[in-house]
């Protein structure tokens, strides 16, 4: 067997593998949003989360962000090009005040998965 045929077909199983994973995380992935503060509401799918906000006692300055954590197929932090299948935080969506909305997803630059949780959290205090 040549070396270009040996590398297609573990590049093939690869694939399987990581579409595998993807498929049962995508079957145990959806379930129950958490907020950290108390007056936003989380609406999600299977790869992403939006929230909304309604905090009106709020301080004038505090923002929240959207944190979403992901299982999949994801570049390995600071050893760019290496890939690996496993939990993995989803694109930062920045920050929003406390009557507007905001998202995350666990598509793009960080990898491609399934969102496993997702949270809101306070960015600025």
């Amino acid at each position: 067997m040549n070396r270009t045929k040996r590398t297609a077909i573990i590049a093939a199983r690869a694939t399987v593998a990581a579409a595998t994973v993807l498929g049962f995380s995508a079957v145990i992935g959806p379930g129950t949003a958490r907020a950290a503060p108390q007056d936003c509401s989380i609406t999600r799918d299977l790869v992403s989360a939006t929230a909304t906000c309604h905090d009106f006692g709020a301080p004038p300055r505090r923002e929240y962000t959207v944190v979403t954590e992901c299982f999949g197929l994801h570049f390995v932090p600071n050893m760019f090009p290496i890939v690996a299948v496993g939990p993995y935080r989803g694109t930062w969506g920045g920050s929003f005040s406390p009557d507007r909305q905001g998202s995350s997803t666990c598509l793009g630059g960080a990898g491609v998965g399934t969102l496993t949780d997702a949270y809101v959290s306070v960015y600025v205090e």
